[in-house]
């Protein structure tokens, strides 16, 4: 089955307390554009993280989430100087820890850094099609127009009616590719 591959850059997620710390008590997310994944948003607030070794302003993705999470390459976590363990999103715990700096104010975390696991998001329609599940693993091979084809492995799928079905990659994964402007790979068993 071929699926969209896109790319997902360094951003961060905010909980609710963390919001209205970095950026001041009831503030919501302003939206600047709309993602691939329904109800998902770019906003335009931007966080400073701050680790031993640098920092980099990211962007926040909404809605709010329960737990504050910060997704980056792991050229990103090595910049900064953090631990990102490869790892779905929402698995959060004993990774990596980081300062955030917003305008009105700031938050120590404890963990919560992540090098987001590839993976394809699939409506539940899409994965019965291609005859896979929910957590299996499978691989995506990429025809790339820039000469730099590749399969990618241990590729997890996740499967959910609130999903619209595209491959996600992060930065590194993508240079490795260099996909051009739209890129689609076929998954397999």
């Amino acid at each position: 089955m071929k699926v969209l591959v896109e790319t997902s850059a360094r951003h961060l997620h905010l909980s609710q307390e963390h919001l209205e710390i970095l950026f001041g008590k009831g503030h919501e997310l302003t939206v600047k554009k709309m993602l691939s994944q329904p109800g998902q948003f770019a906003c335009e607030e931007k966080v400073e993280v701050i680790g031993s070794k640098g920092s980099l302003k990211m962007s926040v993705l909404g809605p709010v989430r329960k737990d504050t999470q910060i997704e980056v390459s792991l050229t990103d976590a090595r910049s900064l100087g953090v631990a990102a363990p490869i790892r779905e999103s929402g698995d959060i715990a004993g990774t990596g820890a980081c300062k955030l700096v917003g305008p009105e104010g700031e938050v120590e975390l404890t963990e919560g850094v992540i090098a987001a696991k590839r993976h394809v998001h699939m409506t539940p329609e899409d994965a019965e099609k291609a005859g896979v599940k929910d957590k299996d693993i499978v691989k995506l091979d990429i025809e790339s127009p820039n000469g730099r084809s590749l399969t990618f492995g241990d590729v997890v799928v996740r499967v959910s009616a609130s999903y619209a079905t595209a491959a996600h990659i992060d930065t590194d994964e993508a240079n490795a590719l260099a996909p051009g402007k739209e890129c689609y790979g076929e998954m397999t068993k």
